[in-house]
């Protein structure tokens, strides 16, 4: 399986906590005004890239652990399953996604709701430049949420947004 990525940076500290292997997919429709990544929105951009390759790059890295953004990785749910999923049963990695769906957008869609089980935090919601906030971390709009998937209680940081796990 194929998935459409703009860029891999690997050791970031920029894309959640501690150093991680980004993954910008191509892709999105939410075209949300003053977005930090407009150059994502093309459907057809980037380059195709296996899930083999991208684990191999993931398993070549023992200190990092994995952000899924973009673009919006969520308009290439099945692919980025597929990964989440070798992610979790081939390392001990978390993985952070951010999205412009809402959570609830996202549990209602039968596609988009594979992913889920296999993520460790989500950062939901579109970017509104309107209320831009740069003392925010991880994201540029209050309504943002960071939301802990897993629920683990010794994870949390300020503004996120702690959530049943999922059954």
């Amino acid at each position: 399986m194929n998935i459409r990525v703009l860029d891999i940076l690997e050791q970031t500290m920029a894309d959640g906590p501690g150093f991680r292997t980004a993954i910008y997919c191509a892709g999105c429709k939410h075209h949300c005004k003053g977005c930090h990544n407009p150059q994502s929105w093309d459907m057809d951009g980037g380059r195709e890239v296996s899930v083999d390759a991208l684990m191999d790059v993931i398993k070549a890295d023992d200190l990092s652990n994995v952000t899924f953004s973009g673009g919006d990785p969520f308009y290439q749910a099945d692919g980025f399953t597929e990964l989440a999923k070798r992610i979790k049963a081939e390392t001990k990695k978390t993985i952070w996604c951010w999205t412009g769906f809402t959570l609830e957008q996202i549990k209602a869609d039968p596609e988009k709701s594979k992913m889920l089980p296999y993520l460790d935090v989500l950062v939901d919601g579109p970017f509104i430049q309107e209320q831009r906030d740069t003392h925010l971390l991880f994201r540029g709009s209050p309504n943002q949420r960071i939301i802990y998937l897993k629920g683990k209680p010794d994870d949390r940081i300020p503004g996120t947004v702690p959530l049943i796990p999922l059954r």
